[in-house]
């Protein structure tokens, strides 16, 4: 597992590196013990792609509320 923190994290290196811990969760052969760290490891993943994905979004509503807004202005004029 890697010892980034998640502050350091990208959203395409964090889903990758989640997408290898399911990886590794599904195939099986570990012991109890790590596979609730790779589970704790992929909540903790999941979170950073959310947070991102939720940071885009906010950045795209607040695009479309400005383009909105200079539509409004254009066609008040």
């Amino acid at each position: 597992m890697s010892g980034r923190t998640e502050e350091a994290l990208s959203y395409e290196q964090a889903r990758d590196e989640l997408i290898n811990v399911v990886r590794r969760l599904e195939a099986g052969g570990t012991s109890l013990e790590e596979s609730l760290a790779l589970w704790e490891r992929g909540e903790e993943l999941a979170k950073v792609c959310r947070r991102w994905l939720e940071g885009a979004r906010a950045r795209l509503d607040a695009a479309l509320a400005e383009e909105e807004a200079g539509e409004e202005d254009e066609e008040g004029e």
